[in-house]
């Protein structure tokens, strides 16, 4: 079969989360936007919506702008899965006590999203459903276990591992060895949540604008000039909350953040019996891999959510999805002949100090501008926290500093405007995670 044939008739290049909850809600009432607030919040995704709520809800005049519809980006396009800091520092070497104090701080943010939720009655299919984390390799295995102690005693992550010949407890797949189970995780529907937020930021009085592009910022003797598509702000303070859509925003941003895109599909409906068959306990799934595999059932029980990297560069939502498809396959062989019903992609965000960080940008150049940024592809809850502590630091109201502030993000080498080497990091991971493949079925025996 020809792959295209593998895509549903109805089959749509969009995230699977807009057929319910479609980032099209209006503007503030009235349409017209202000010259001036206390503070403008650019990107109306978790972050800037959070930091909104905590500024307005302190009688701050806060006005909310985004590029495209409210929610347009991340908010309404991620897989969906949240949990409490399991992927912090996941790639590099911590200094241990900063190691400890983040693993600690996202803890305590998965209790503050919880709380959060069920304080604001929020329809969005949460559901503690807890994690698989599939080790690719015995040696990712192994690194798994040393990580599962830590996670157990900072974060309070309830982990266990799995050995290899119980591996189908988890899932129905023999393309994992093992791994390692997180029962404090969970999952939303990630464009019904952005919904609840939005409507929360809304009843707090935050004024909200989409489809209005920022450009260049400049202090002015009355405050921060932000120039718009729709003409001059003025502010006291400005938060970037914009995250891997950052883009030409700011040249100093622009520098320090690599937006990578992030391709998923939704299969067709395949049945709940069948879902489950794949899901056994209906766990959130994701992997060890350089280049990792993120997977789910969807809320109803009838699709699986599949994703992962496929283009880097000039992305195309049907091409990325059948690639997608083949890595699909390739975890369930059982699946060889299933059709897509949608396929999308969306932009995270990376930071050179490979953690996220939030704080005043330029503070001797440009005061009074914030930044909350680079969640590493895992930024449903810490996205959330990150914008809730900044609003809390910019209102001056935070009794204390965030394990995640004050890490002065630094430039990426070489890089200006297109993230060019991304395609060579690729092809490289890609490589190491074929090679470790190889080598555990040679050296494993």
């Amino acid at each position: 079969m020809r792959d295209q044939d593998f895509l549903a008739a109805d089959f749509k290049p969009q995230p699977y989360w807009w057929d319910h909850a479609p980032p099209t809600l209006p503007d503030s009432a009235g349409g017209v936007l202000p010259n001036r607030c206390d503070v403008a919040v650019i990107g109306s995704g978790y972050a800037g919506l959070h930091a909104a709520i905590v500024l307005a809800r302190m009688g701050v005049d806060v006005v909310v702008i985004d590029a495209e519809a409210l929610g347009h980006g991340a908010s309404s396009r991620n897989g969906g899965m949240v949990s409490g800091g399991v992927n912090v520092g996941k790639h590099i070497d911590l200094d241990p006590l900063q190691e400890r104090a983040m693993l600690a701080e996202a803890s305590l943010s998965y209790s503050w999203f919880e709380d959060f939720i069920q304080t604001e009655g929020i329809d969005a299919d949460y559901q503690r459903t807890g994690r698989f984390v599939g080790a690719h390799c015995s040696k990712a295995w192994q690194t798994l276990a040393k990580r599962m102690a830590k996670l157990n005693e900072v974060a309070d992550s309830s982990a266990y591992m799995l050995p290899a010949e119980q591996t189908r407890e988890e899932i129905g797949s023999d393309y994992y060895k093992g791994g390692m189970v997180l029962e404090r995780s969970g999952a939303v529907h990630p464009g019904k949540l952005h919904r609840g937020v939005l409507n929360v930021a809304r009843s707090a009085g935050v004024k909200l604008f989409g489809n209005v592009r920022a450009g260049a910022m400049a202090k002015r003797a009355d405050g921060l000039r932000l120039e718009t598509s729709r003409g001059p702000l003025m502010a006291d303070k400005i938060i970037i909350a914009t995250n891997g859509y950052t883009g030409d925003l700011s040249a100093w941003h622009q520098r320090r953040v690599v937006p990578i895109a992030s391709y998923q599909v939704a299969t067709e409906e395949l049945g709940s019996e069948m879902v489950t068959q794949l899901f056994p306990k209906h766990r959130m799934i994701a992997d060890t891999k350089r280049l990792l595999y993120y997977f789910r059932p969807s809320p109803d029980r009838k699709r699986l959510l599949f994703g992962g990297r496929a283009r880097y560069l000039h992305h195309d939502s049907t091409a990325g999805g059948l690639h997608l498809r083949r890595k699909l396959t390739a975890v369930f062989p059982q699946l060889a002949e299933v059709k897509l019903s949608h396929g999308w992609w969306g932009y995270v965000a990376y930071l050179r100090g490979g953690v996220p960080d939030l704080g005043e940008s330029q503070p001797e150049t440009l005061p009074g501008v914030y930044h909350a940024l680079g969640c590493h592809g895992s930024g449903v809850v810490m996205m959330s926290w990150l914008g809730y502590r900044t609003g809390l630091l910019v209102s001056g109201q935070a009794n204390s500093q965030s394990a995640f502030s004050g890490g002065r993000i630094a430039p990426f080498p070489l890089y200006q405007e297109k993230p060019w080497f991304l395609p060579i990091i690729g092809a490289y991971y890609q490589l190491r995670d074929w090679t470790d493949r190889r080598l555990d079925g040679k050296f494993s025996k």
